[in-house]
């Protein structure tokens, strides 16, 4: 975590989006983990009394939408009226505080994307001529010969189509200097960074004007003065940004809100948020979002979560069996924003158990529990703070700051870790200061001050999580009597703030431990072991079976092409190293991967901290983050030999940091 800022409070309102989901798909986690994040930033901005306008929404136009309507039996629109209840009850589910749900079929909506066209083809953009390629119709997304995987879509793996049609063009290739540099003078334009170069190196290899318009089907908005056209659905789409901003109808909106502070998206649908969107907006001199940030998926089994799979989990289920609260701290706790993250129920209640049932559960009712018993429900007055008080209410300076860090910087796992150190540093401060036994040994004074500091470690550690956990946060609030309403963050988290005399109640627990695994997947089957295919003593391939060759044995430890490529190797380089105290083994690194972690290894016995620094490795980048002497490791180095003998694994030519290994 660095010390700058990604996210900076200004005079402008703090305007943040999700995607707007595809309405031929139900809500499922990735769209949940999404929507969280977002919400989250939104409450956080909120509290620290910034203006938001939080929107998030649905794409509703398309060739799949009006094939999947027939399929059905029923008009498109219906079809899409289904499918956004959904969307929306799974945001009341969730709690998400949205401020706009737009849909793409609005008037306010069509009236955008037609003055967008006109400003776009004013300018020059918009040209007529024929397109001939390869068409996604799920992905509604158009490839070159080039660009197909074996013959079908990269991105679905799923049949295209091939189509040839008059219409009409943007010159995408208009903007390949001015993106790159854009992306240039403004690093954080594009994060994390690896998504930065994975966009960087597409722009370089040379941009091609995009067709915009689609022949053939009738849902979707008509080209104007052109109506057998319709506008191409990511062109549409990517212009709900600027209706909810107010852009051509309401010029206060704008000016408070424009341009976004940020985009939340899959790293799935990148390319169109940071290439495709910034032209468009350039094009017709519009300022760009200040930042476009990409986080990974959710996989179950290390499989990436599909429909066709059956591996889907949708918010309902996990809002079922573990509650709105539990969900959205585990989907942010669990893993790095920006990385993928491995979906288990196991996970999900080993954080229920060890971290909100026993860490937070067992602050709350010791520290209310206490004062019911030891001082009558009533909050005392406390003596002069000594050092073990001092020491608790450095804590909470030291939170605040980390806190503020993490959150301006996009790092909901890092902000959520430094609340569970202060938690677990004050339930450290009770089994140490013992106030029984001062109320055994009479010493009233002294007990009023443990009593008083372990509530407002309470106290202050909900109003961090009022973000993350809205709901558990106002129970914990509500026990120990401290309003919110009209109060900011810094006013709320200024040690202090609970206020003696106060009516403390005995809190009933806030989770109850979990051991029912597998309760949120039970709609979702695994996804299917891929048969083995063996040679056959002939050389010729077939499923099953076994040949002397290879024993069964041996080839049951054999993996697909497609399990290896879910590990991530990418290339780094050491920045710096230094010993984890208390540990003979272990050596703490920053590493650049193409962004920088922090990676606790076990190398102490080979190598000395000294002898690390500018070593270009070899890192496992997608592995769970684990926290190790308290510090979170975030990936994995690569070596061989005993403990006492490793080596490293190193690269014999130079490669850029970040660069995947195949």
């Amino acid at each position: 975590m660095t010390e700058e800022r990604i996210l900076k409070q200004g005079n402008k309102g703090f305007y943040i989006t999700t995607p707007i989901y595809y309405v031929n798909d139900v809500p499922h986690i990735g769209h949940a983990y999404t929507t969280v994040a977002a919400d989250v930033l939104a409450r956080y901005k909120r509290l620290c009394g910034e203006t938001v306008l939080f929107a998030t929404g649905t794409d509703e136009h398309g060739k799949k939408i009006q094939r999947s309507a027939q399929q059905q039996g029923q008009a498109p629109r219906a079809l899409a009226d289904t499918v956004v209840r959904r969307f929306q009850e799974a945001w009341r589910l969730l709690d998400i505080s949205y401020d706009d749900f737009i849909r793409t079929t609005e008037d306010r909506h069509t009236a955008v994307v037609e003055e967008m066209w006109n400003r776009m083809k004013a300018s020059g953009d918009i040209y007529e001529g024929v397109y001939e390629g390869w068409y996604c119709v799920p992905d509604e997304s158009y490839w070159t010969e080039k660009e197909l995987a074996d013959g079908k879509c990269p991105v679905c793996g799923r049949d295209v189509e091939r189509v040839q049609e008059q219409g009409y063009f943007f010159r995408l290739s208009r903007y390949q200097q001015p993106l790159l540099e854009h992306i240039g003078a403004h690093p954080d334009f594009i994060l994390p960074a690896s998504r930065r170069n994975e966009i960087l190196s597409f722009v370089r290899e040379g941009l091609k004007d995009l067709s915009i318009t689609r022949a053939g089907f009738d849902w979707g908005i008509k080209v104007p003065d052109n109506p057998k056209l319709v506008i191409y659905v990511w062109l549409d789409a990517l212009l709900n940004y600027l209706t909810v901003a107010g852009y051509s109808r309401d010029e206060d909106r704008f000016k408070r809100f424009w341009p976004p502070s940020l985009h939340i998206v899959g790293k799935d649908i990148i390319k169109f948020h940071a290439v495709y969107w910034p032209a468009f907006l350039m094009s017709a001199g519009i300022p760009l979002p200040e930042h476009i940030v990409a986080h990974g998926w959710w996989t179950m089994g290390d499989v990436k979560m599909s429909k066709s799979l059956g591996n889907v989990v949708s918010p309902e289920s996990l809002v079922g069996a573990y509650g709105a609260d539990a969900t959205r701290y585990f989907l942010l706790r669990e893993v790095p924003f920006g990385l993928d993250g491995n979906f288990s129920d196991t996970a999900v209640q080993t954080r229920i158990n060890s971290d909100l049932a026993n860490d937070l559960g067992n602050l709350l009712s010791r520290a209310t529990g206490m004062v019911v018993r030891f001082a009558g429900g009533v909050l005392p007055v406390p003596d002069i703070a000594d050092e073990s008080d001092r020491a608790l209410q450095q804590q909470a300076a030291d939170l605040s700051r980390a806190y503020d860090a993490a959150m301006n910087n996009i790092e909901f796992h890092t902000a959520l870790a430094a609340v569970w150190e202060f938690i677990r540093g004050a339930n450290r401060y009770v089994d140490q200061t013992k106030p029984w036994q001062d109320a055994k040994a009479g010493n009233i004074q002294r007990l009023n001050t443990r009593l008083y500091h372990t509530i407002e470690a309470t106290r202050i550690t909900a109003v961090y999580l009022l973000p993350f956990m809205p709901g558990t946060a106002q129970k914990i609030l509500a026990a120990v009597s401290q309003e919110t309403k009209g109060l900011s963050l810094q006013q709320l988290s200024a040690w202090g703030g609970a206020v003696s005399g106060a009516r403390i109640v005995q809190a009933q627990p806030l989770f109850e431990k979990r051991t029912d695994a597998g309760k949120a997947a039970a709609g979702a089957r695994s996804a299917p072991q891929e048969q083995q295919i063996r040679p056959t003593a002939n050389g010729k391939k077939k499923d099953g079976g076994q040949t002397p060759e290879q024993p069964a044995q041996q080839m049951n430890q054999l993996i697909s092409i497609d399990q290896f490529k879910t590990v991530e190797l990418k290339v780094g380089t050491i920045l710096s190293a230094q010993k984890v105290e208390g540990s003979s083994k272990l050596i703490k690194l920053e590493v650049d991967i193409g962004e920088k972690r922090i990676i606790v290894a076990g190398i102490g016995k080979s190598y000395k901290p000294e002898e690390l620094p500018g070593k270009r490795i070899v890192v496992v980048a997608n592995l769970q983050p684990a926290e190790l002497f308290g510090i979170q490791s975030q990936g994995m180095l690569l070596a061989a030999g005993d403990p006492e003998h490793l080596g490293l694994l190193t690269l014999d030519r130079d490669a850029a940091n970040g660069t995947r290994i195949k």
